[in-house]
Order: structure tokens, then sequence, then C-alpha cells
């Protein structure tokens, strides 16, 4: 076995891998441990009892965390005439039609979060090989095909994030930073939970939410008690 770094040990250091935290507590010991020269994002990963090889327990989705995602997103949008404009007075970083085809075809893809106008979708659906893989493919059940472009725009720089279940029934995502107070932490990671929730499908059966995870990009991984992610 590898011997651990005395950085990871010190963080490991009173962590009980066996217990199931509740989540004010779970923030705390993660925060208090964050030794990274950097700003650490804070994950967490839900295991789900859904097999998403069938399209009915397939779970996707997207929220608005009320405390932002604390990193700086870099938006493209889709669009002609008027809903460009309001794409640009909006703050989109990149907005485009053909010509922003033909960049995203060339390999240069300068963002994070790719919007579109339901009439752009005809041209954006040539990029489904290039965007997909990086599931940044617009789509209307997320949000990112819509003519609410101004919307779309501000929710993506606000902290929207997109969630999507994995193979193995695992959905994970940044849900802030370290530095952020425990109260607007744990607000966000209540919010992207209920989302889940709420995203539950018709085909699911069983429980549902089997397992929840916390860690920071350098620190270690706690259990959560799933009970504690309702909103009190």
């Amino acid at each position: 076995m590898a011997k651990l770094s005395k950085r990871v040990a010190k963080a490991r250091e009173g962590i009980d891998p066996n217990k199931a935290y509740a989540l004010d507590e779970a923030v705390k010991l993660l925060k208090d441990r964050a030794s990274a020269k950097f700003d650490e994002t804070i994950e967490v990963a839900m295991n789900l009892g859904v097999d998403p090889r069938h399209a009915d327990q397939m779970v996707r989705g997207v929220v608005n965390l009320p405390n932002g995602t604390g990193r700086t997103v870099r938006v493209a949008v889709f669009a002609r005439d008027a809903k460009a404009e309001e794409a640009r007075a909006a703050g989109a970083d990149i907005v485009g039609a053909e010509d922003l085809v033909q960049i995203v075809q060339g390999g240069q893809i300068d963002f994070d979060r790719c919007i579109a106008t339901p009439d752009m979708m005809p041209l954006v659906g040539r990029l489904g090989k290039v965007l997909g893989p990086r599931g940044m493919m617009p789509n209307p059940k997320v949000g990112t095909v819509t003519t609410d472009i101004a919307g779309a725009v501000k929710a993506s720089k606000g902290g929207a994030v997109e969630f999507r279940v994995e193979k193995a029934g695992i959905i994970h995502a940044g849900v802030g930073k370290v530095s952020f107070d425990e109260n607007a932490l744990a607000e966000n990671i209540r919010a992207f939970a209920d989302a889940v929730n709420r995203a539950k499908p018709a085909g699911a059966k069983g429980v549902y939410v089997k397992k929840v995870a916390l860690t920071s990009t350098m620190g270690p991984g706690l259990k959560l008690d799933v009970t504690t992610l309702q909103a009190s």
C-alpha cells in the first residue's frame, strides 16, 4: 500500500470512513482540512438506484445554486440578429451563427456552456460529435435551447449547474468553493440534492438515493447522512 503524504494524512486525521456525517458537520470538516494553495471546489456525488441504460430511468436536469458556483463560466450562444444582441447584452462571452459553428468544428472550444435559440438547432446539430462528449450540447430539457436567451445566459453565469446520471448510476457536480461560508455551501448542496430528487424518473424502483458523498478537490471524501440533505 502506498504511503500517504503528510498533507493527506493530516486531512484524514479524525475522519471515520464508516460514519455517515450530517451535512453541516461534513461541510465544516472539509473547510477545516482544506490546505491547497488554491480555492478548492466542493463536490457532491450521489449514488442513485437507477439504471440509465433504460430510457425511463434517465436522470437529467439543471439547478440554479442559490449562492453560485464560485467559478467563472464562459458562455457561448448560437443566435442571429436581435437574439444575438440580446445574448451580448446579457454577458455572453462568444456569440455567433455559421461562423461559430465553423470555429467549433475546427476544434476551438473556448467556453464552458453552450446555449442556442431553437432556429439554430439544425446548424448546431452538426456539432453533436464535438459538443456531445463534453456534455455541452444544447438541450431544451436543461434550458439551453430557448428563446429566453438573456435569462439562460444570466443563469449560466450566476450558478446554473447541469447534472446527468452516468452509467454506474452516479451523479456528481461542483457545488461551491471552500472559501464559501458553511451556510452558503449547505444551501447549495441541499438545492442540488432537491433538484436531483425532483428529477426522479418514473421508472425508478426501490431506494432512489442510495448514498451521498462530499469531498473537496484535495480533501478527504465523507459519507453523508442522506436525511440531513432535506431543507429544514
